[in-house]
């Protein structure tokens, strides 16, 4: 049997890593045993650094967001608790950002974690209030008005059962 040499499959493995190394320094483009080396770090350091890309910028917001509490007369620490306990979700990037383009809101953000922290968020009897209140101007509105299906969506809030089938009089009767 002749023997096999594999010379294309050779020159296109090695064309594919002096392709990868094309713009290093000295040797380290020209020779493919460097070139090779090279491109096994290279391409180790892209792996590691896409993920410690992410930690970085975590790090910034959180600068950021420390340097605005600072002004605001409160620590990122209590800031980010006030704002768990106030119940409000925004994060690291859009309180960042926030922080830089509008530092009146990010204020009205520290108001509302400094209430929180102080207890002044709102009880469940509170919430209840509220609802109850919502219930009553709910009552008051004309639905006559609405579509069929935003009257569809009202009844399922109020838990009125095969919504699907009934049509815009029998939804309005059912409402009322």
């Amino acid at each position: 049997m002749a023997r096999v040499k594999g010379g294309t499959i050779h020159r296109a493995r090695r064309k594919k890593v002096m392709d990868q190394a094309k713009g290093y320094f000295g040797s380290k483009h020209r020779l493919y045993r460097t070139a090779k080396e090279q491109v096994m770090h290279s391409l180790s350091y892209a792996y590691r650094d896409r993920r410690q890309k992410k930690r970085d910028f975590r790090k910034l917001w959180i600068t950021r967001i420390n340097a605005a509490c600072r002004e605001n007369d409160i620590s990122y620490s209590k800031f980010i608790n006030g704002l768990n306990k106030a119940g409000v979700t925004v994060n690291r990037k859009m309180l960042s950002e926030i922080a830089i383009d509008n530092p009146a809101s990010f204020s009205d953000l520290v108001n509302i974690a400094k209430d929180a922290l102080n207890g002044k968020v709102s009880t469940p009897k509170q919430e209840e209030k509220k609802n109850e209140n919502l219930e009553k101007t709910v009552s008051e509105i004309d639905y006559s008005k609405m579509t069929v299906a935003e009257l569809r969506e009202v009844a399922k809030s109020k838990g009125i059962e095969n919504v699907s089938t009934l049509k815009k009089a029998e939804l309005l009767d059912a409402l009322k």
